[in-house]
């Protein structure tokens, strides 16, 4: 039995849950999120909590994960989720413009993305950007491309990064004076 899994989801003040068979939806001050889960597992709603249980012991893994999908989609919905993406490099910067955000990044060109249902893209200054929205794997997946468009490369660390991620640096090429 998973041990994430035995724990129950403790469900905030205005925070509604709609469990209907395996089908949940979570509705909040943020908005709303749907999900269907396996039949394996069994969601039931009791004393403003969400509980989980399976039948099965081999179902473990299913258990802890469909707790902790259910458990983002609660916090997701009362406070969301923020990932913070940091540029770095001479020249290397960020501008809004609307609801697109302009990376310039060494390239012939400049790179867009732009805000969409799911997330909202903020700059806080010209070389931070910071992904906002309730889905988790929405927010991640959105922070994932932006960062792909240049990752940091491990001589001078120029390119984009999450915020507090250490970048392995590599020495630089050796003089071949003796």
């Amino acid at each position: 039995m998973s041990r994430i899994g035995k724990n129950p989801i403790t469900i905030p003040v205005g925070v509604d849950v709609k469990i209907d068979g395996t089908k949940v939806t979570v509705t909040g001050p943020k908005g709303t999120l749907t999900s269907e889960f396996l039949k394996v597992v069994k969601i039931a709603l009791e004393n403003n909590q969400v509980l989980v249980t399976i039948d099965d012991a081999k179902n473990g893994n299913i258990h802890g994960l469909t707790r902790t999908l259910i458990s983002n989609m609660v916090i997701g919905v009362s406070n969301g989720f923020t990932k913070t993406l940091e540029i770095n490099g001479v020249g290397y910067k960020a501008v809004k413009q609307g609801t697109k955000v302009v990376l310039s990044l060494g390239f012939s060109h400049p790179v867009e993305f732009s805000d969409n249902e799911e997330t909202t893209l903020e700059l806080t200054n010209p070389t931070t950007i910071v992904v906002k929205g309730i889905d988790k794997q929405i927010v991640g997946q959105v922070a994932a491309n932006i960062r792909k468009t240049r990752p940091p490369e491990p001589y001078k660390g120029k390119g984009i990064k999450y915020a507090g991620e250490k970048i392995v640096r590599k020495e630089g090429k050796a003089s071949g004076k003796k």
